[in-house]
């Protein structure tokens, strides 16, 4: 019993509103819970006026949305996302396809397909996503990276760092020292500040672009098995 999964505070409300959405008729607002398992998770269900199989069908579907990896980060920017979604099965070449169509309208790419023994890649720059077996199935794995992008960041530190150099140096033509001075600050400000926010808005929507791709696998395998019944 200890091994049993246990839901978190934010993961209990996302599975009660995804459960309240399939359900008819009003609901109460459900309290504030921490720490349950699914047969636990139900009992709250119960409370609020859902019932035990579409609270256990919205576990399902959660589970199925899968993990978001850890944003790997550079210079305290995101520069990589990524999410893994297991599979109830291996897709058949019909429902890779399927796959393959909803990755091209979801990032806007044809993209290169490649497929490696029981391995299946779909490319599009550095939007990459891999069917691959593990050791109890398969899994759906999404990775991006924008590890180029840093450059601006460390061009733009450098054309800074370049002007106050100038400035401690040239003592003369003080016009002329603090117009260079501007001119590449300027730079390199922009540089660094234009990265620093597009990175994160980039990280934020490849993530819900992950998120929608790992509800659409989930749907076209078929819910996995309903864990508690």
């Amino acid at each position: 019993m200890s091994d049993e999964r246990r839901f978190q505070d934010h993961e209990i409300r996302e599975i009660l509103d995804l459960a309240i959405l399939q359900d008819e008729g009003p609901v109460q607002a459900f309290p504030a819970v921490d720490g349950l398992t699914l047969r636990e998770l139900q009992e709250v269900g119960r409370e609020v006026g859902v019932s035990a199989t579409r609270v256990a069908q919205a576990v399902a579907a959660f589970e199925g949305r899968g993990l978001s990896l850890p944003r790997g980060t550079t210079l305290g920017v995101p520069t990589s996302v990524g999410r893994v979604i297991p599979l109830s099965r291996d897709p058949t070449e019909r429902e890779w396809e399927l796959l393959i169509a909803e990755l091209r309208a979801t990032f806007d790419g044809k993209g290169k397909v490649a497929t490696q023994g029981g391995l299946r890649e779909w490319s599009n720059g550095a939007v990459h996503a891999f069917v691959e077996p593990t050791e109890t199935g398969h899994r759906l794995r999404l990775i991006d990276s924008r590890e180029g992008a840093v450059g601006g960041v460390l061009i733009g530190g450098f054309l800074v760092a370049f002007a106050l150099l100038m400035l401690v140096i040239l003592r003369v033509e003080a016009d002329l020292v603090f117009a260079l001075v501007a001119f590449f600050g300027l730079i390199g400000g922009t540089l660094i500040g234009g990265t620093a926010v597009v990175l994160p808005r980039w990280a934020r929507e490849r993530e819900k672009q992950m998120e929608y791709i790992a509800t659409r696998i989930t749907t076209l395998l078929g819910s996995p098995e309903t864990p508690g019944g």
